[in-house]
């Protein structure tokens, strides 16, 4: 267990305490927003603000209403005079946001930009949530759907603490990008790492970050299960295409065995979004397709 996770109770105490440091900058009714980083535009729509957005990133693409705004491009290369001409109040960021020279361009600029913190941890994502909802003039929703993810989040430890147990956990493999043919897995210190373990799996990725993988690594891993995230695949038919790109695949046992998953890609970007306890709850059924049943009925919500 993460200390992350061990420090979840204590932010229930301190949910009032940390309400108090944020100030409200602009007027929530009036306000004109730009988020970038997916986790962060769906906290924005979760507590109430999407009317207030006038334009998103490429990575914000959940709920779908938010693909219809304007865009200003990925996050990382983010353009001055995109953000400019659509005259926000506020710029809402990760720090994976950049590059730093615009992001300095656009302060000289007038424009108020909030950065977060894009780490997967729970206390921090805490502290988040309640100064969006300070910002917004959404205090009291902030506070209380921090309180529910937060007992949603437990409920998944508890289950995951009783399948491990009496069970090895499950290998897991994460390829991503496989336009070409091409694989990446995800490795240590990624967000994907963290939903693996904290969904009660381990990842079978011994490198840092990402790399591509090859054939040989593959077949040698063999892992018990394979998430698959790609913005191209949606769907079951996805993965048989992808096994016609690559049919070394199929000679694994995760694809034998039919414990091939997709995972929406917005869920690796932009930190912790509204939708986490459930990808998790997901992965976990997955991992432990019968065994998730039982510890749900013994797990106290």
């Amino acid at each position: 267990m993460s200390k992350s996770t061990q420090r979840l109770p204590l932010l229930k105490a301190s949910i009032s305490a940390a309400c108090l440091v944020f100030s409200v900058y602009v007027s929530a009714a009036d306000a004109r927003w730009i988020s970038t980083g997916g986790a962060i535009s769906e906290w924005v729509v979760a507590l109430g603000g999407e009317a207030n957005l006038v334009a998103v990133d490429t990575t914000s693409r959940h709920p779908e209403s938010l693909t219809k705004l304007p865009n200003v491009g990925y996050q990382r290369q983010l353009s001055a005079e995109g953000v400019l001409a659509l005259r926000p109040d506020v710029l809402l960021v990760t720090d994976e946001a950049g590059p730093p020279p615009i992001l300095r361009q656009l302060r000289q600029a007038g424009v108020r930009i909030e950065q977060f913190d894009a780490s997967p941890n729970l206390e921090q994502l805490g502290q988040t949530v309640l100064r969006l909802g300070q910002l917004m003039g959404r205090q009291q929703e902030a506070i209380n759907q921090w309180q529910r993810y937060q007992a949603a989040m437990q409920v998944q430890q508890q289950r995951v603490a009783r399948i491990q147990s009496s069970r090895k956990p499950a290998r897991v493999l994460l390829l991503l990008s496989h336009a070409g043919g091409n694989s990446m897995a995800a490795g240590k210190n990624t967000l994907a790492n963290w939903l693996i373990e904290q969904a009660g799996g381990v990842n079978v990725s011994a490198h840092e970050g990402h790399k591509a993988i090859s054939q040989e690594l593959l077949t040698a891993l063999d892992p018990d299960v394979i998430i698959v995230a790609d913005r191209q695949l949606r769907d079951n038919k996805a993965i048989s295409s992808l096994l016609a790109q690559q049919p070394i695949l199929a000679n694994l046992r995760a694809v034998k065995q039919q414990r091939v998953m997709l995972l929406d890609t917005s869920l690796l970007v932009g930190g912790l979004g509204p939708r986490l306890p459930q990808t998790l709850a997901q992965l976990s059924s997955q991992f432990y397709p019968t065994a998730m049943q039982s510890a749900s009925r013994g797990a106290n919500p």
